[in-house]
């Protein structure tokens, strides 16, 4: 069973930066891919980016593209997001998740397998 932990959640002034964690608990972990979703209030939850966890290929949301930066580390069993020049849209509980196979798209939430308990991030104007 993997259990994964997100961190780095916060208030933030727009503009602002935060780095967010996503630690996996097993004692092998070699997902397909990792993923960062988020969802607003009243909003269903949408894609953020992705990562594969073997070669790094990254892909992003339109939305935030340019200003946040996914990335792993293998030997740590934690994925990271990078989140630079801060909106009050990008306001939401960010949740990480693990898609073993990697059969579908990276953005659809169903191809995931796991997910954390999500993070809060709060970006004030």
């Amino acid at each position: 069973q993997v259990q994964l932990v997100e961190s780095g959640g916060g208030l933030v002034q727009a503009g602002g930066s935060l780095r967010l964690s996503c630690a996996a608990s097993a004692r092998t972990f070699s997902p397909y891919r990792m993923g960062w979703f988020r969802q607003a209030p009243g909003k269903e939850r949408e894609f953020v980016a992705s990562i594969r966890w073997s070669g790094g290929n990254t892909y992003y949301a339109d939305s935030v593209k340019g200003r946040f930066t996914i990335s792993r580390d293998n030997a740590k069993n934690t994925v990271y997001l990078q989140m630079n020049s801060l909106k009050p849209e990008d306001t939401a509980v960010y949740y990480c998740a693990a898609d073993r196979e990697g059969w579908g798209s990276s953005t659809n939430l169903r191809e995931y397998d796991y997910w954390g308990q999500g993070t809060q991030v709060i970006v004030s104007s």
